[in-house]
């Protein structure tokens, strides 16, 4: 299925430009808006739709009701968190610290990037591999430009790197023990009701699931351990012999690989 895209439905010179910025970096049409609404815009030209609007950029696929765009979802709060002194789940479970490299090959809305980047900071590198190339462009975009009165949390966005890549392909180019923590965060074979947030994202989306390939290569490239994040009833954990951190009454667990 194609994809085009279009300003909002008042465009002016900035979602021009954005709309021009984005057929640049994807190589898509544009197709003037002309009061035409996202659905008819779709059915007439049979594609997906991305809107250029005045602060960010929004996913219409076909059936899709609310759109894709980005937003840092959770990382807020919990970056609050951590500044008050209290514990993330993610951080517990990579032992992340100052200065380290962190390699998140499933990107999606960058939440666990963003907190990763706040922990290792300026000396630390973050990057996220994220395999569709819409929500590798709107991740990015929005990482760059999402206000926010935090400084702490805009510097954390500032500081990941997004690459539109599949996780196994850019895992195979890495030279061994060449990253501190990979880290493998699968879309959830079955959705958590409580994170409706997410309902954009699961329908656009890459669905793969952890293979024995996936892990040997990331094992290979972490230095210290691969940690994975799943729901609480996911049978990978044991399948490929990760180590479980058990969170009682909660609906999805961390696990690793250590080296």
């Amino acid at each position: 299925m194609k994809t085009v895209i279009t300003t909002s439905g008042r465009p002016d010179n900035q979602t021009s430009l954005l709309a021009n910025e984005a057929a640049t970096v994807l190589g898509y049409e544009i197709i003037e808006r002309n009061k035409l609404s996202i659905k008819n815009i779709q059915k007439i030209n049979n594609a997906n739709c991305i809107i250029a609007g005045k602060d960010r950029f929004e996913l219409y696929r076909i059936g899709m009701e609310k759109p894709f765009f980005f937003h840092p979802n959770s990382a807020a709060f919990r970056m609050k968190r951590l500044i008050n002194g209290e514990k993330d789940p993610l951080i517990e479970a990579t032992q992340l610290k100052s200065g380290m490299s962190f390699l998140d090959c499933t990107l999606g809305l960058a939440s666990d990037s963003i907190i990763a980047s706040y922990i290792v900071g300026e000396l630390g590198d973050v990057t996220g591999i994220e395999l569709d190339r819409d929500i590798a462009f709107i991740t990015m975009k929005g990482l760059l430009s999402f206000p926010s009165d935090s400084n702490k949390l805009i510097d954390a966005m500032l500081g990941v790197h997004v690459v539109q890549d599949n996780a196994i392909d850019y895992l195979k180019k890495q030279s061994d023990s060449s990253w501190d923590i990979v880290y493998i965060d699968p879309m959830f074979s079955e959705p958590i009701n409580e994170s409706s947030n997410f309902t954009p994202l699961r329908q656009v989306g890459a669905k793969n699931s952890l293979t024995e390939e996936w892990v040997e290569h990331a094992f290979r490239v972490c230095k210290e351990r691969v940690v994975i994040k799943d729901r609480f009833d996911s049978p990978i954990f044991e399948k490929f012999g990760f180590k479980r951190y058990n969170r009682p009454n909660t609906k999805f667990h961390f696990a690793s690989l250590e080296k």
